[in-house]
C-alpha cells in the first residue's frame, strides 16, 4: 500500500507530516520475528532510526529489547514497552549522567569502546553501588561499502576498540571490580545492501572470537549490530525486508559457542519503508533551464538527501493516473541551497496544492528533524487512524 490510497484524508491536514503505514509495519514486524526465531537470534531495535512513542509501542512485543544511543533513549525506550534489562547502550560517548541513569535501571549492557569509558563506567558503578555489565564494541576493519559517513567499521573511524588494544583492554577489565565482560559488539555502517558483507563480518567476528576463546574468556553473546539496509528506488517493489536472506548468511558463517546467544540490532530496515514525509506544493516556478517545485516540507523534516546526498522516491500523489511529463527539482522552503530531496525528478505536470510523498522515510526523518528556521514540527499520523474509506 502506498500513500495514494488515503490521499482522500489528507485534504483536512496541515502539511507537512509524518504518514506511517501500520498494516505494512506490523507486516514487516512478523517477518522479523519469524526470522530471527529461526536463526535462534535476540533482536534489540535500534531507537535512533525512529523514536516515535506509538511507532515503538507496535515494536516493543517483536522483539527482545532495545538498543539505545543516549540517556533519553533508554528512558523512552521504558516508557512504550521496553525492559531495562533487555536494553543494550551504545556510543562513544556516554556521559556520566547517562550512565547512572542506565545503572540505576540495569540495563543489559553497556556497549564500551575506549579504555577510559571502561574505567569511567567501574567507578560510577563502584559509586552507586552496582556491577555493570558491558560489552566490548570491537573495530573489525570491514568496508560496509555503504556512504562514508556511515561507515562505522573502519580502522580510522571514531567508533570501536582495535584488536591491538586487547591484552590492555582485558588487563583493565581484570582490574576493574563493577564491570562484567558479558559480551562482544560490533557495527560496520548502515544502509548496506551487499549481504556478501555480512559474510565478511562473520569472518571477521569469528577471529577476534578465538583471541577470547584461547584464553578461556567467557563471552555470553556475540551483538553483530544492525545496517541491513531498504530498497529506496522502488518502495514498492520491496515494501517488506528480506530479514530470512541476512540472517540466514549470518546462521551459515558465524561460529558460535555452545550456549553463546546472538544479538542483532535492526533499526532503519524494520521501520523505514512504512513511512512517507506528506507535502503540499507552495509554488512551481519554471527557470531558464530548470523547473522547480517548491514544498512546505524541508530538511527540517528529511535531512537525509542534504547531508548524505540520499536518494528517495518522490512522488505526485495528486496526479498518480497522469504519465510522467516534465523534470524537476524539487526542493524545500529553508533558506539553505542544499533543501533539495531531488535534481530532474520525471513527474505529471504538477501545481500549487498537489501533494507529494516523499517515500521510504520511516528511518532517520522523524528522529532527525529539527526546527531550524523555527519550523514548527510535523505531526505524525497513522493509517489506523485514518477514517474508513
Amino acid at each position: 500500500m502506498s500513500p495514494k490510497n488515503f490521499i482522500q484524508h489528507f485534504q483536512a491536514i496541515e502539511t507537512p507530516f509524518y504518514f506511517y503505514e501500520m498494516d505494512q509495519l506490523d507486516q514487516n514486524l512478523k517477518g522479523l520475528k519469524e526470522a530471527a526465531d529461526r536463526h535462534h537470534f535476540k533482536i534489540h531495535y535500534a531507537l535512533k532510526a525512529n523514536s516515535n512513542a506509538k511507532i515503538l509501542n507496535t515494536i516493543a512485543p517483536y522483539v527482545e529489547g532495545a538498543d539505545c544511543v543516549s540517556g533519553n533513549e533508554i528512558k523512552r525506550a521504558m516508557e512504550c514497552g521496553f525492559s531495562s534489562s533487555h536494553i543494550a547502550f551504545a556510543g562513544v560517548g556516554k556521559s556520566d549522567k547517562e550512565i547512572a541513569f542506565a545503572l540505576e535501571n540495569e540495563i543489559f549492557s553497556f556497549n564500551c569502546e575506549s579504555k577510559q569509558e571502561l574505567e569511567i563506567i567501574n567507578a560510577l558503578a563502584q559509586k552507586y553501588g552496582k556491577k555493570a555489565r558491558i560489552a566490548l564494541r570491537m573495530n573489525p576493519n570491514v568496508n560496509a561499502h555503504t556512504h562514508h559517513y556511515i561507515t562505522t567499521g573502519l580502522d580510522e573511524n571514531k567508533f570501536g576498540i582495535n584488536p591491538w588494544d586487547l591484552d590492555e583492554m582485558m588487563q583493565i577489565v581484570n582490574q576493574c571490580d563493577h564491570i562484567e565482560l558479558c559480551g562482544l559488539h560490533f557495527h560496520i555502517g548502515s544502509q548496506i545492501t551487499d549481504l556478501s558483507v555480512f559474510s565478511n563480518l562473520c569472518n571477521r567476528v569469528n577471529e577476534i572470537k578465538k583471541w577470547f576463546d584461547v584464553r578461556n574468556i567467557n563471552i555470553a553473546h556475540l551483538n553483530l549490530g544492525g545496517g541491513l539496509g531498504v530498497n529506496y528506488r522502488e518502495p514498492d517493489k520491496e515494501s517488506l525486508t528480506d530479514f530470512e536472506t541476512c540472517f540466514g548468511i549470518i546462521d551459515r558463517f558465524l561460529q558460535r559457542s555452545p550456549g553463546q546467544e546472538v544479538h542483532l540490532e535492526p533499526g532503519r530496515s524494520v521501520v523505514a519503508q512504512c513511512g512517507s514525509l506528506i507535502s503540499r506544493v507552495l509554488y512551481v516556478k519554471n527557470g531558464m533551464n530548470t523547473n522547480f517545485v517548491i514544498l512546505d516540507a524541508g530538511m527540517t523534516e528529511l535531512i537525509r538527501p542534504a547531508l548524505y546526498q540520499s536518494y528517495h522516491c518522490i512522488q505526485n500523489i495528486s496526479k498518480v493516473n497522469e504519465i510522467p511529463s516534465l523534470k524537476y527539482d524539487v526542493v524545500g522552503p529553508i533558506c539553505e541551497s542544499s533543501d533539495c530531496f531531488g535534481k530532474a525528478v520525471q513527474l505529471p505536470g504538477t501545481h500549487r496544492g498537489d501533494f507529494f510523498a516523499i517515500r521510504t522515510a520511516g528511518a532517520y526523518g522523524e528522529t532527525m528533524s529539527s526546527s531550524y528556521n523555527l519550523r514548527d514540527k510535523a505531526l505524525a499520523i497513522y493509517s489506523d487512524e485514518m477514517p474508513a474509506n
